[in-house]
């Protein structure tokens, strides 16, 4: 089976991308499983939603070249990974704006005022990987994790028919060590495609 790890992180040698890349040797460990990193960043993927973006949400225009070569890398994939650095309590700008312009009415789900809402990602498994720049203690004494459950997983995927099978916060460590969260990003890429939890 085949992962998409979508990388919004800036620079390469930061930490979002030293868990990506635990998150690929985890999935392709076994020799079964391969992984792909789209690095959003470095290929310039465009996030502003722009006129045309909105003409192809109308049903007006076809979907722009950039935002079809995106949709078709999810298609190959099996399970779709996010991770990304938490910016002001959400997802990072460029990230956001990938979500914008690749889940387009007609591609992720298509609403009409006869037919209502019909969602089009069902075979889709999401993972998503949020590292932190605060402890766990100050995410839940906010609510957090309450807030990004509605806002992602229910708010995106869910009104998509994708299901979110993994949503782990990798928070900042007491000790400064980050060492033991890049080794649990390693085991969420292992178990990636483990039956049991796929089929929960």
């Amino acid at each position: 089976m085949h992962a998409l790890i979508v990388v919004a992180h800036p620079r390469r040698a930061s930490l979002t991308h030293s868990v990506a890349a635990e998150l690929v040797a985890g999935v392709e460990a076994g020799g079964v499983h391969t992984a792909e990193i789209a690095d959003l960043a470095e290929e310039g993927f465009d996030p502003r939603f722009s006129a045309m973006d909105m003409a192809v949400y109308q049903q007006e225009t076809p979907i722009q070249p950039d935002v079809a070569v995106e949709q078709a890398r999810i298609d190959r994939a099996d399970a779709l990974v996010l991770v990304y650095p938490v910016y002001w309590w959400s997802f990072p700008a460029l990230l956001k704006g990938w979500i914008d312009r690749v889940f387009s009415n007609g591609w992720a789900y298509h609403e009409t005022p006869e037919a209502g809402l019909v969602k089009k990602l069902q075979r889709l498994n999401v993972h998503l990987v949020a590292i932190g720049g605060a402890d766990l203690r100050t995410y839940a004494r906010h609510g957090y994790f309450w807030a990004m459950r509605t806002q992602i997983d229910h708010g995106i995927f869910d009104f998509c028919g994708a299901r979110v099978v993994t949503s782990e916060l990798l928070a900042a460590p007491d000790d400064g060590d980050w060492r033991p969260r890049l080794t649990a990003a390693r085991a969420i890429g292992a178990g990636l495609f483990d039956e049991k939890r796929v089929a929960a």
